[in-house]
């Protein structure tokens, strides 16, 4: 899987707000109950999704390697770049310069490795001479289903 920056280098997350309406209550994806009162407050996206409105950027996915984490080809991803990747953590990385990768990060060891989410794919362990570059920390996907 790669991903496209946006529109071919990284977008930074405006740091204008964007305020929208949520119910106050949950919806359910089985049997619907009858609704109560539609009561809503006002959420700021930005602040829900953004932690370092600095450092964050958006990413579009190309292809299915992280398809069984949820992201899809087409989503849009929250990438941090001031948070410090970790065990586990879903990351955009690159190695030798080249193309951007989106991945699971595992370190064991002393040894680190990404990790797709599709068993089709291979783990890209670096080997030794190769530089693997982590840009940022995957905090969020955006997919859209209808346009």
């Amino acid at each position: 899987m790669s991903i496209a920056l946006l529109p071919g280098l990284p977008v930074p997350v405006s740091l204008l707000p964007l305020v929208l309406p949520l119910a106050e209550y949950t919806v359910r994806c089985g049997f619907p109950s009858p609704a109560d009162d539609f009561n809503c407050k006002r959420v700021d996206l930005t602040e829900q999704l953004v932690q370092h409105p600095q450092a964050t950027f958006l990413v579009k996915v190309r292809g299915d390697s992280m398809k069984e984490a949820g992201i899809f080809d087409g989503d849009v991803l929250v990438v941090d770049r001031a948070i410090r990747a970790a065990q586990g953590h879903i990351v955009v990385a690159v190695l030798d310069g080249g193309e951007f990768t989106v991945k699971y990060l595992q370190r064991r060891a002393g040894h680190i490795r990404l990790v797709a989410a599709n068993p089709t794919y291979p783990d890209i362990v670096p080997r030794e001479g190769q530089t693997l570059e982590v840009w940022g920390v995957v905090t969020a996907s955006i997919k859209q289903f209808r346009r």
